[in-house]
């Protein structure tokens, strides 16, 4: 074996691993690809004999993520409407985030508290709460003495603590409440839905500017179940569908177009058996990844006939 199939294959083992560790510093799926591709790059390339390269490449994969997290930082706070991670399926019975433990650390809510860490704090973070990496790999990593990692790990545990996400930990039960809310939402069963959403229940969606979504936050109960059942069925005339699905470890739903196109995907977090968190992600650029995306803009249109017709239906009727 030539030491170029040898890297290769190397490389293709530690491919998840390093994924892993890349969204989790950067909340995009996108960015930690392209960082696991220059990863791939500069191991291919070395000159040097390599003689420990999950070291390596993690050290390479930290090093680049966190400098793609120092500039992306400026970006998201220029974003257009509220920011949210781009989601992943985590479905995959053998995929890298298939331990339960992993899956607690990719929930949409786990990424958006490791927003709130400085890109150090974050990527220390990750790699030794998640992945029980040693302090004098992570100190190479990161180029600051153990101790520095250690202070950065600490401080960045106690602000995760504080504001741990709680979630109900039954999956065949949020399954079960998943269904129900997608067969509620799809008839506008605005009772049904009230049933099944907490009192101080959020809705969030996350266009950025370039796709139809909530301009900012709904929240309540009533608020809540009267906008989706308002929404469910003109999305079901047009063709709209529901795809249930794992997304970053929590119950989700891939809505798509008639054709097949994501149109948005949806996680649901579940707290105390009721739905606490709707986040709804229709930005384009945050979706390509998981496949085609449809026009949402013509969709939109075709929604705001279908509501019409439905509403001027409903006046005749009376």
């Amino acid at each position: 074996m030539t030491d170029r199939e040898q890297r290769t294959e190397e490389f293709i083992e530690l491919r998840p691993l390093l994924f892993s560790i890349a969204y989790r510093i950067l909340g995009s799926a996108a960015e930690a690809e392209d960082v696991v591709q220059e990863a791939w790059l500069r191991y291919a390339s070395a000159d040097a004999v390599v003689e420990a390269p999950r070291a390596f490449l993690t050290t390479v994969v930290t090093r680049l993520a966190v400098d793609v997290l120092r500039s992306a930082r400026a970006r998201r706070e220029q974003y257009v409407g509220q920011w949210l991670p781009e989601p992943i399926l985590t479905d995959d019975p053998d995929g890298p985030e298939a331990r339960a433990e992993l899956t607690e650390s990719i929930s949409m809510a786990s990424l958006l508290l490791l927003e709130r860490l400085t890109p150090l704090e974050r990527a220390v973070f990750v790699l030794r709460e998640v992945f029980d990496v040693d302090y004098a790999e992570i100190a190479e990593a990161v180029e600051r003495s153990e101790d520095a990692c250690r202070q950065l790990a600490s401080r960045a545990r106690r602000h995760m603590a504080r504001q741990r996400p709680r979630f109900d930990a039954d999956q065949h039960d949020r399954q079960a409440l998943t269904e129900r809310f997608m067969a509620a939402f799809r008839e506008g069963d605005v009772e049904g839905l009230r049933r099944l959403l907490a009192a101080e229940v959020t809705m969030v969606g996350d266009g950025g500017g370039k796709a139809p979504s909530l301009p900012r936050p709904v929240a309540g109960r009533e608020k809540v179940a009267s906008l989706l059942a308002s929404v469910g069925p003109p999305m079901v005339s047009i063709g709209v569908t529901l795809q249930l699905r794992e997304v970053n470890g929590a119950p989700g739903l891939i809505t798509r177009a008639e054709e097949g196109t994501i149109v948005n995907v949806v996680v649901i977090e579940v707290v105390d058996g009721h739905i606490q968190t709707i986040r709804s992600i229709s930005n384009p650029d945050k979706l390509r990844h998981l496949g085609a995306v449809s026009d949402i803009w013509r969709l939109k249109d075709e929604f705001q006939k279908a509501r019409r017709a439905a509403r001027e239906e409903s006046d005749t009727s009376t």
